[in-house]
């Protein structure tokens, strides 16, 4: 399987056997620390490492605090929990309270008020849909739904889908920062900032964990990590990344410090009928599933970035999407197309390691 390097500096193109199955994996030391929940390091490093697990945001949370003491590593997990939960509440669609669940039944209707982090998120995703010209879109949920990839696994009409085209309009969704307000124009749209929201509650989980002391962690989210600081005596905190077709071993191995991570797959969430896996990734254009990648998986200093830009980048396909990445600083990718054929942006190159 060709591998291919961004950019145009002289590269050698190499072949390698990709295996594995979802770039979602905190690998090597933290595998270690999250069998043993604590680790309590050499007396030069004069740390603790501490990882703990939770159900939040529909998945399973990982918390990891490097810090001074046992105590401190723990006071900063739980501000880490309390925040990823406190974001739940205000930004799911699954809870009918929520104040997204809130801007949606006004669609149509009036505006809503909604907090500061709604409205954050929300502007972010637009920003995010500008960048990747649509391809990353928080308003897609009609169609969404009508695949019901997971539940009813149906095919949609192409009449049906039609019909949902105005529904689907990001650039219609109406922000008043002034006002804090959520307008949806049309009765039947709806938001979910799912495709975003775990990489943003991961940023924010980790802020609240260096408010609480600790020095050093990682915030896993299923396939969304936000790093920061290192752990004691190693360069960075190493994330594996896999193939998404076979199970088994790495592609690669990265160690990040202060970045995120983030990954979009077509092996997620798919069902097959007739040879064809059909997956929840939607092509906001087609409002099908999108056919050019297998997976992206994207590296930023935000997660909330790296969480919108995957998504967008499986939409527009590895060249195009390779494209953006090149142009925007301090955002790097791993793209596999939908032959297997895997590009690496330029900044990776020196970075990566192949088992």
């Amino acid at each position: 399987m060709l591998i291919i390097f961004s950019r145009s500096r002289p590269r050698k193109a190499f072949s390698i056997v990709l295996v594995g199955r979802a770039v979602d994996a905190i690998s090597l030391f933290l595998i270690f620390v999250a069998a043993t929940g604590c680790v309590e390091v050499s007396p030069v490093s004069q740390s603790v490492v501490v990882k703990r697990a939770q159900m939040h945001m529909g998945t399973l949370v990982s918390i990891t605090a490097v810090a001074s003491s046992k105590e401190s590593a723990h006071t900063a997990i739980q501000a880490g929990f309390g925040e990823i939960k406190r974001l739940d509440q205000l930004l799911s669609t699954w809870i009918p309270e929520s104040e997204l669940s809130q801007v949606n039944a006004a669609a149509g209707r009036q505006p809503v008020t909604v907090s500061d982090e709604t409205l954050d998120i929300v502007a972010r995703s637009l920003e995010m849909a500008r960048l990747t010209d649509g391809g990353f879109n928080i308003a897609v949920g009609p169609a969404v739904e009508a695949w019901s990839v997971t539940e009813r696994q149906r095919i949609p009409s192409h009449e049906e889908l039609q019909q949902l085209k105005t529904l689907v309009d990001w650039t219609s969704i109406q922000i008043n920062m002034e006002a804090r307000t959520i307008f949806l124009p049309r009765k039947g749209m709806r938001i979910d900032v799912g495709g975003i929201g775990k990489g943003y509650a991961a940023d924010r989980a980790a802020e609240e964990m260096k408010r609480a002391g600790t020095h050093g962690g990682v915030v896993a989210l299923s396939g969304d990590i936000k790093t920061f600081g290192v752990l004691p005596d190693a360069a960075g905190f190493p994330v594996g990344i896999k193939h998404p077709r076979q199970e088994g071993a790495l592609i690669a191995i990265i160690d990040l410090k202060d970045e995120a991570i983030s990954t979009a797959g077509d092996y997620e969430r798919f069902f097959e009928r007739d040879g064809v896996r059909y997956h929840h990734i939607l092509d906001p254009q087609t409002l099908r599933p999108a056919r050019s990648c297998q997976s992206v998986t994207v590296i930023g200093k935000e997660g909330t970035v790296a969480d919108g830009l995957d998504t967008g980048i499986f939409v527009l396909g590895s060249e195009r999407g390779m494209a953006l990445v090149e142009r925007l600083s301090d955002v790097e990718a791993v793209i596999i197309d939908d032959q297997g054929k895997v590009t690496v942006s330029s900044g990776l190159r020196s970075r990566l390691r192949y088992p």
